[in-house]
C-alpha cells in the first residue's frame, strides 16, 4: 500500500505475532479530526477552572492520614525532623507531578495515566494501568468511607452514639462488621457526582475549605502554645535527628503516600476549560499547598510534645490535651471528617472517567462510555462505581486491602515518567486512522508511489512500521526524493543520510530508555532486598547502577526528537530537566513498589491476572484499533483533506 501500513492486528498473521502486535499498538492523541468524527458519545462538560482543579487536588490528597501519620512517623522514624521528611516526600511527588503536568496539557482527555500510556507505550501496558487504577479507586473509596463513621461517632460523644441505622453492627455468624454509615455516604457522594461536575466540585471545595480551616487552627493555635511553652519538643538532648538521616529518609518514604491524590486532577482533563494552562497550574498548586500544610502541621506538633511521648493513634488531639486544650479534639475531629469526605469524593470521581476512556477505546463495553445529555457526566459508570464501592464499604473490612491502593498509583506514576521519555526521544511517528478512510489513504499513497521506486518504498515501510522507526517528517522527504534525485542528486543524498542518522538516533534512544528502566529495577530490587547475600547484592547494585547511569548518559548526550514540538496539543507545560527528572521519578516509584510487601503483591497479582483474561477474551478483540490503518503522522491532514474532497464531489 505504498508508504502506508495496515495494522493487521487480529486479521492477518499468526496468532502469536498478531497477539504481540495488539499489545504494542498505540492510539493517537485526540485531535479536531478524531473528535469531529467521533459521534458515538457526547462530550463531557467543560466547566472546570484552576480554582476547581486545586480544590479537587487538595481535597483528594489531604486525607485523615495526616491526623494520625505524624505520630507514627515521628515516633518510629523522623523524630523532630518530621517536617523535613514531608519536604523530601513532597519533592519526590513533585517529580511525578511535573511528568503529569506535561502529559495532561499535551493530551487533555479523560483517562489520565491510562490515556498517556496508550498513546506512548501501547495497548497492553495501558490496559494494565487502567485495570490497576480501577482497583485503586474502588478499594480506596471503600476504605475511606469506612473510616468516616468512627470519626463521626467521636463528634457525637463516643463509639455507640450514632443512630442505630447508621452505627456499625457485628454479624458473628458471617464474621463481618457492617457499616451502614459508610454505604450511605458512598451513595450520597455518587448521587452528587451524577448531578454534574461543576456542582460536585463546588461541594468538594466547601468541604476541602473546612478541612484546611481545621489545619490552620492546628497551625495557629499550636504555634501559640508552642511559643508559650518554649517548644519543648525541640529541646532534646538527642538533637534534631535522633534516628539519623536514614530515619528521616525512611519517614519520607512512609509519608510519600500522603501525597497520592493529585493525579485525580489529570483525570478531569477533558472537563477543563483551558487545559494547556489550567492543568499544570492546578496540579502544581495543589501539591504545593498540600506540602506546605503538611510541613507546618508536623513542625508544630513535634514541637508541642517530645516525639517519643506522642500518641500513635491521636497525636494531634493528645498534643493539645497535654497543654490543657481538651476541647480542640472537636475541631480536629471535624477536620478529619471533612478530610475523609473530600477524599471519598476524590476517589469516586476519577474511576467513571477511566472506565469511560477504556470503553471509548473498545477495551470495555460501550455501556461505560455513555454520557448523560443533560448533566454531561458518565452517569451509568458513576452509579455502577458507587454501588460496588458501597457494597464493599458496607460489608467488608477493606483496611487490610488498603495497600493495594498504592500499587495502582505507583504503577501509574512509573508509566507516566516513562511516557515522558518516549514522547521526548521516540514519539510515535505513525498514527492509526479508521478503515473508513481507506479510499483516501489509497489515493494519497498512490500519489507518492508514482514518484518513488518500489524498492525505495519497501525499505521505508520496513523502517517506518516499527514503533521506534523513522519520524513522519522523514517519510515525506523520502517520498519526494524521486522528484529531486534526478535534478538535485546531492540534495537527495543529504536527505537519505539524514534519514539514516535519524533512524539510528531513535534506535539508540529506544535501547537507552529500556536499559534505564531495567537498571532502575535491578538497583532498587537489590537495594531493598536485605535477604540477598551481601556480595551478590552489591554485584546487583553495581550492575543496576551501571545500566541506569549508562542510559542516563546516552539520553543526555543525544538530541531529543524534533517531532516533540508538534506532538499533541502544543503550548502547554514542558517538563524540565529531561531525562534526569523522569528517571529519578522512575527509580523512586519502583523502589516504593518493591517495598509494598509480598502479601500486597499477591492480592494485586490476582486482580491483574483477572484483567489479563478480560483483555484476551474481550478487550483485544473489540479494540478500536483492531482494523486501524497506520500512516505517517505528517500525512494525516492530507488524508482527511482528500477524504473531504471526495465526499464533497
Amino acid at each position: 500500500m505504498g508508504v502506508f501500513v495496515e495494522s493487521n492486528q487480529g486479521a492477518v498473521g499468526g496468532g502469536g505475532k498478531s497477539g504481540f502486535r495488539s499489545l504494542v499498538r498505540r492510539k493517537r492523541v485526540d485531535s479536531a479530526h478524531s473528535k469531529s468524527s467521533d459521534t458515538g458519545h457526547h462530550q463531557l462538560a467543560k466547566e472546570l477552572s484552576v480554582a476547581h482543579l486545586i480544590a479537587i487536588g487538595v481535597g483528594s490528597t489531604i486525607g485523615a492520614g495526616v491526623y494520625i501519620l505524624v505520630g507514627t512517623v515521628a515516633r518510629e522514624h523522623s523524630g523532630p525532623a518530621l517536617a523535613f521528611s514531608f519536604l523530601i516526600a513532597g519533592i519526590a511527588a513533585a517529580l511525578s507531578a511535573f511528568c503529569y503536568a506535561e502529559l495532561a496539557s499535551r493530551c487533555p482527555s479523560a483517562g489520565s495515566a491510562y490515556h498517556y500510556s496508550y498513546i506512548c507505550l501501547g495497548e497492553g501496558l495501558a490496559w494494565i494501568i487502567g485495570w490497576a487504577l480501577i482497583l485503586e479507586y474502588t478499594i480506596g473509596g471503600s476504605a475511606v468511607a469506612r473510616g468516616i463513621s468512627p470519626n463521626l461517632a467521636l463528634l457525637f460523644g463516643g463509639a455507640d452514639s450514632l443512630p442505630f441505622f447508621l452505627a456499625r453492627h457485628s454479624i458473628p455468624s458471617l464474621g463481618i462488621v457492617v457499616d451502614p454509615c459508610a454505604a450511605f455516604l458512598v451513595f450520597l457522594v455518587t448521587g452528587l457526582l451524577c448531578v454534574g461536575i461543576k456542582e460536585s466540585t463546588f461541594v468538594q471545595s466547601v468541604v476541602t475549605t473546612a478541612n484546611i480551616c481545621a489545619m490552620f487552627f492546628i497551625i495557629l493555635a499550636g504555634g501559640y502554645l508552642g511559643f508559650k511553652s518554649g517548644w519543648i519538643g525541640y529541646k532534646l538532648d538527642v538533637g534534631y535527628f535522633p534516628f539519623g538521616v536514614d530515619g528521616m529518609l525512611a519517614g519520607a518514604s512512609t509519608v510519600f503516600f500522603s501525597y497520592i491524590g493529585f493525579d485525580s486532577v489529570a483525570s478531569t482533563a477533558e472537563e477543563v476549560k483551558n487545559p494547556q494552562r489550567d492543568l499544570p497550574l492546578g496540579i502544581g498548586a495543589a501539591l504545593s499547598i498540600c506540602c506546605m500544610l503538611y510541613m507546618l502541621v508536623s513542625a508544630v506538633i513535634v514541637g508541642l510534645v517530645p516525639y517519643y511521648a506522642m500518641d500513635a493513634d491521636t497525636p494531634i488531639s493528645s498534643a493539645f490535651a497535654s497543654h490543657g486544650v481538651q476541647w480542640a479534639v472537636y475541631i480536629i475531629t471535624i477536620g478529619a471528617v471533612t478530610a475523609l469526605c473530600s477524599t471519598l469524593m476524590g476517589s469516586l470521581l476519577p474511576q467513571p472517567r477511566i472506565l469511560m476512556a477504556m470503553a471509548r477505546d473498545g477495551l470495555l463495553p460501550s455501556f461505560f462510555s455513555e454520557v448523560n445529555k443533560r448533566t454531561q457526566v458518565p452517569v451509568k459508570s458513576t452509579i455502577l462505581t458507587g454501588v460496588i464501592a458501597a457494597i464493599l464499604a458496607f460489608a467488608m473490612d477493606v483496611e487490610q486491602l488498603a495497600g493495594m491502593v498504592s500499587v495502582g498509583t505507583l504503577l501509574a506514576f512509573t508509566m507516566v515518567a516513562i511516557s515522558v521519555l518516549i514522547l521526548r526521544y521516540v514519539p510515535p511517528n505513525e498514527v492509526p486512522l479508521p478503515s473508513s478512510l481507506q479510499a483516501a489513504i489509497d489515493s494519497v499513497s498512490l500519489r507518492y508511489s508514482n514518484t518513488v521506486s518500489t524498492e525505495e518504498i519497501d525499505v521505508e515501510v520496513s523502517k517506518g512500521h516499527g514503533q521506534t522507526g523513522v519520524s513522519g517528517e522523514k517519510n515525506v522527504d523520502i517520498s519526494k526524493k524521486g522528484d529531486t534525485s534526478a535534478e538535485y542528486p546531492l540534495i537527495a543524498k543529504v536527505q537519505a543520510q539524514a534519514m539514516i542518522k535519524e533512524h539510528k538516533r531513535r534506535r539508540i534512544a529506544g535501547w537507552a530508555i529500556m536499559l534505564t528502566c531495567i537498571g532502575a529495577l535491578i538497583l532498587t530490587y537489590s537495594a531493598s532486598n536485605l535477604g540477598i547475600p551481601s556480595y551478590f547484592r552489591l554485584t546487583l547494585c553495581g550492575l543496576g547502577g551501571i545500566l541506569l547511569l549508562f542510559g542516563l548518559g546516552v539520553l543526555s548526550c543525544i538530541e531529543q526528537d524534533d517531532a516533540r514540538h508538534n506532538f499533541g496539543h502544543t503550548g502547554g507545560f514542558i517538563c524540565p530537566f529531561v531525562p534526569l527528572l523522569p528517571i529519578l521519578s522512575i527509580v523512586i516509584n519502583i523502589y516504593l513498589l518493591l517495598n509494598l510487601g509480598a502479601d500486597t503483591w499477591m492480592r494485586v497479582s490476582v486482580w491483574l491476572v483477572m484483567g489479563v483474561f478480560v483483555y484476551v477474551i474481550y478487550g483485544r478483540n473489540h479494540s478500536a484499533l483492531q482494523h486501524a490503518v497506520y500512516v505517517p503522522a505528517t500525512h494525516v491532514d492530507e488524508i482527511y483533506k482528500s477524504s473531504a474532497e471526495s465526499l464533497s464531489s
